[in-house]
């Protein structure tokens, strides 16, 4: 007989910044349970199951640790940068309708993933195998000149589908 596992660790890939200007990058997840999922939408500010605040709302209930923060609420939910936001929505969706390749290729891609955290300084250059490789450039024409653009990841802070059965 094996144990369920209720609880998920999680690294930000930025981190929430406090009050103090302290980073907080680490935490933990648990399970959602249907109160989790419920209570959210009888709070009055909640206009219907696409609120984005709604996301706020289940996040600030299952997140049980982030960092040193004596308690996670929607303030520190609020003020997270959008990636982390995006990051943590994809978490819950993995650990609470995923399955166990699904959560190991989330957690894969956020630790192969290197966003800029500061700008370095010119006699400060990263060394090779650190720099993560560009992505390929998408050429458009529009009219008559050609504009390069990169891709991105995500177009949207959105919420994974949920998977039936």
């Amino acid at each position: 007989m094996s144990a369920l596992r209720t609880t998920y660790e999680f690294t930000l890939p930025r981190g929430y910044v406090d009050d103090d200007g302290m980073v907080h990058r680490t935490g933990t997840m648990r399970l959602a349970t249907a109160r989790d999922e419920l209570e959210p939408l009888r709070d009055p500010r909640v206009t219907g199951p696409d609120d984005p605040r709604l996301t706020v709302l289940v996040l600030a209930r299952v997140i049980s640790k982030l960092g040193d923060l004596p308690q996670v609420t929607m303030h520190e939910i609020e003020g997270l940068f959008a990636v982390d936001l995006a990051y943590l929505q994809d978490f819950y969706g993995v650990i609470n309708f995923g399955n166990q390749a699904e959560f190991d290729a989330l957690v894969q891609a956020q630790m192969g993933t290197q966003l800029v955290v500061d700008q370095p300084s010119p006699e400060r250059t990263p060394a090779p195998e650190t720099v993560a490789a560009a992505p390929p450039v998408i050429e458009d024409v529009v009219g008559e000149a050609v504009v390069e653009s990169r891709p991105t990841l995500r177009h949207a802070v959105e919420e994974l589908p949920r998977k039936n059965g």
